[in-house]
């Protein structure tokens, strides 16, 4: 007798969770009920490059869904005015830094700033990342990777999508014909017992199941029948609104860029996310700061600025809400996605998370697959909740470090941030944080020296934020001789100009896409 696995709610979030459960658990019963009053919030259109992971978990290429999904490819995310109005800008690339032939790795680039500086922040990412050949330029080639060091076309490339169209896709092409059960009806009533859920009333039927997956979004529908606790992190992460909208290509060529862009305002920051038809824009801003119309009107000025009428653009307000529930698993309930917590759409967190708690709750169940006398244990549950709450609470660690860091302080809502007196152990004080904003002001200032994974290192230079006084007990700046200077800086910049000449040939992103996944499409 199989498993029988309900989950309740659509998007992105229901439909991957079917997808996941279906190509790990074929022989399960699988069964997704989807509100047909509920609209979907289809505004996660930007991934991290860790989506690479579950869509080989899950056997789907990119050539199979891109079209489909409106889909262009990302390779980094830029970040404008975080630091101080008119910075430049700086990226954080999606890829290893090339560390071959630097003297102190990373701090290399900090030698070369002391020395020769002050350089534009954007600096350390080009000068660290072979990647941002293509970046800068507005290219793409699959085929890269004997050309740049450090960059996989398979690991390191990520995408933007239509959400909503993405998750019809799964639906689609995956999940029915699989021979998932969906059923559009509302879920009227929750009947619980000792174990749980007993099953879920829609209308005159009854609906049970061994597990039940919950995907409704920030409504939270059955996990909150467990009166779980919702750890809010509004005193952290202060942006609970978003104005979006849909615009169009002013001019495609130069607009298509293989990176999301996020350009800091008066009180938040502007998202702009280029698919293949249009361009996805929306204003995350605080409404303590400003009202629902106040950030309008902020959003449609930036858009004017751009060269958009924004009287004839289209609006959609969304009402968010950051934080995690204390409990992710409780008895026969799993909460994916919005329902599970949220951070802020800063650093494309939203579908990482569904993706990553998805890969951890397959890790969990895959001793259930084989015997059907098995069940989750409290042990699985506890392991599952420690793991994905660990991942959350770095992540919202590294999110803040974008506001954290920041010098602007020209409004009250950048002045609020810039003197926040952050408490990192009350997110989660049973936590222990090994990465973002506390990992990079305690563990890794202990050496004085960056650490080359994950992407403290970008945000931190990029915010004009630098690791040494002295690179390591052994080496003192004031000591070095200015040809061993002068050695690091020319190596520097001898390989971006080397990186520079080895995608000359290579394609803009637009003209790349429209060869290969537009062909008849243009």
């Amino acid at each position: 007798m199989s498993k029988k696995i309900v989950i309740v709610g659509g998007g992105s979030a229901g439909w991957m969770t079917a997808t996941t459960f279906i190509r790990c658990f074929p022989d399960w019963d699988i069964s997704l009920i989807e509100s047909p009053n509920i609209p979907i919030s289809g505004v996660g259109e930007s991934t991290l490059q860790s989506i690479n992971t579950w869509l080989r978990l899950v056997g789907i290429e990119d050539k199979d869904f891109m079209r489909d999904c409106d889909a262009t490819y990302k390779l980094s995310i830029k970040f404008e005015n975080f630091y101080k109005k008119g910075d430049g800008g700086f990226h954080y690339p999606f890829s290893e830094p090339d560390l071959d032939g630097t003297q102190y790795g990373l701090n290399d680039w900090h030698l070369k700033n002391i020395y020769k500086g002050p350089l534009p922040n954007s600096d350390y990412a080009d000068s660290m990342f072979s990647v941002m050949a293509l970046v800068n330029e507005d290219k793409f080639d699959k085929n890269i990777d004997n050309k740049l060091s450090n960059f996989k076309y398979g690991k390191n490339t990520s995408y933007h999508f239509d959400a909503t169209k993405f998750g019809q896709w799964l639906k689609d092409n995956i999940c029915l014909p699989s021979g998932l059960t969906h059923i559009e009806k509302e879920v009227t009533e929750i009947v619980k017992d000792d174990d749980g859920i007993k099953h879920l009333v829609l209308g005159d039927t009854n609906i049970t199941a061994d597990l039940f997956i919950d995907c409704t979004g920030f409504k939270s529908q059955l996990l909150s029948s467990f009166d779980v606790p919702f750890n809010s992190y509004q005193d952290y992460l202060p942006n609970n609104r978003a104005w979006a909208v849909q615009v169009p290509y002013l001019d495609k060529q130069k607009q298509m860029h293989p990176y999301t862009s996020c350009t800091a305002l008066d009180n938040g920051w502007v998202w702009d996310i280029p698919l293949w038809s249009r361009i996805g824009k929306g204003y995350v801003y605080s409404d303590k700061h400003a009202s629902t119309d106040d950030a309008l009107l902020e959003l449609k000025k930036h858009l004017s600025d751009k060269g958009y009428d924004p009287e004839e653009l289209k609006y959609k307000d969304i009402k968010m809400r950051t934080g995690l529930h204390e409990k992710l698993w409780v008895k026969n309930v799993v909460a994916i996605g919005l329902s599970a917590g949220f951070i802020e759409p800063l650093e494309s967190n939203g579908l990482f998370v569904t993706h990553e708690f998805l890969i951890e709750l397959m890790r969990i169940l895959q001793r259930e697959e084989h015997d059907d006398s098995i069940v989750a244990t409290e042990f699985d549950k506890g392991t599952f909740n420690l793991r994905t709450t660990k991942m959350f609470t770095e992540f919202t660690h590294f999110v803040i470090l974008h506001y954290a860091l920041s010098a602007r302080n020209d409004t009250p809502y950048w002045k609020e941030l810039l003197n926040k007196d952050y408490d990192w152990e009350l997110l989660n004080p049973n936590i222990t944080i090994s990465s973002g904003m506390r990992y990079l002001a305690m563990d890794r200032m202990s050496n004085n020296q960056f650490q080359p994974n994950g992407g403290p290192h970008c945000v931190a230079a990029g915010l004009n934020w630098h690791p040494i006084d002295r690179i390591t007990e052994k080496l003192d700046i004031n000591k070095l001789q200015e040809e061993q200077v002068d050695f690091i800086v020319q190596y520097l910049d001898k390989r971006k100009a080397l990186w520079k000449e080895r995608v000359k040939n290579c394609q803009t992103l637009y003209d790349y896409l429209k060869g290969t996944i537009y062909k008849d499409n243009a």
